[in-house]
C-alpha cells in the first residue's frame, strides 16, 4: 500500500489551513505495496471479504477489516503525543482535535478511534474507507464519512453508519453518485467534488471551528 502525500495529504492540509484550521499530515509506516493498482484492489477486496466472513462466523461486527495496523497505530499515537506536548506553542485546542484519513488513512483513522487508549479525538472523518459495521465504544467521537457509489470499496451497504447510529453518537454520511476511489479534494465533473465544503460546514455547525 502507499501514501498519497499530495492530493490526500498536503493539498488537504493546505485547504484546511486556508480556512484557519491547524492541520498536520501524518506520514506513517505501511504494509508492502502491490506492484499494480489492480493487484492492490484485489488484495483490499480479499481483506474486506475475509473480515466480513469472520464477522459472519462470530456473529459480531469486526473492529476493522484485516491486516496488522500496530505500526501505523503507534505512529498515530506518537504524532498525537507530539501535538499535545506542543499544543500551546502551535495554538492547538486538544478538545477540538480530530483525525481525517483517505482510503488506507481512513482505515487508520478508524483504528485510532476504536482501539487506541492514548488518543482522544473530538471527531473523525474517514473518507472513502470501509463501510463495514464495527463495534463502537461508548466514548467514540462524532463521525463524518464520504464515499462514492462507483468506489470499489462500496458494496451498497453502510454498516459503519448504522453502527454509529445504533450507538447514538452523531454521524453524518455522504454517498456520492460518482467520484471513484482516491478523489481527494475532488475531480472535475463528479458529484463528490463538493464534499470538502460540506465537511467544513459540518465542523462549523458542530462547534469545532469556534475559538
Amino acid at each position: 500500500m502507499w501514501l498519497s502525500m499530495g492530493n490526500e495529504g498536503w493539498e488537504v492540509a493546505e485547504a484546511l489551513a486556508a480556512r484557519g484550521i491547524n492541520a498536520f499530515v501524518l506520514k506513517y509506516r505501511l504494509q508492502p505495496t502491490a506492484a499494480t493498482l489492480e493487484e492492490m484492489e484485489a488484495r483490499m477486496k480479499q481483506r474486506f471479504a475475509e473480515a466480513e466472513e469472520l464477522a459472519k462466523k462470530t456473529g459480531q461486527p469486526h473492529k476493522r477489516p484485516g491486516g496488522d495496523l500496530s505500526n501505523q497505530l503507534a505512529d498515530a499515537e506518537a504524532a498525537y503525543a507530539l501535538i499535545k506536548s506542543r499544543a500551546k506553542e502551535w495554538n492547538v485546542d486538544m478538545k477540538k482535535l480530530g483525525m481525517m484519513g483517505f482510503s488506507a488513512g481512513a482505515r487508520l483513522t478508524m483504528a485510532t478511534a476504536l482501539e487506541s487508549k492514548k488518543v482522544q479525538l473530538a471527531f473523525i472523518a474517514p473518507i472513502y474507507g470501509s463501510m463495514e459495521a464495527v463495534e463502537v465504544p461508548k466514548n467514540a467521537p462524532p463521525l463524518f464519512a464520504a464515499i462514492a457509489v462507483d468506489d470499489f470499496l462500496f458494496h451498497g451497504e453502510a454498516g459503519l453508519i448504522k453502527s454509529w447510529y445504533d450507538a447514538k453518537i452523531p454521524v453524518e454520511f455522504h454517498l456520492y453518485q460518482n467520484g471513484g476511489h482516491g478523489f481527494g479534494l475532488g475531480n472535475p465533473d463528479r458529484t463528490s467534488n463538493k464534499w470538502f465544503d460540506t465537511f467544513i460546514y459540518w465542523l462549523d455547525v458542530n462547534g469545532f471551528l469556534k475559538k
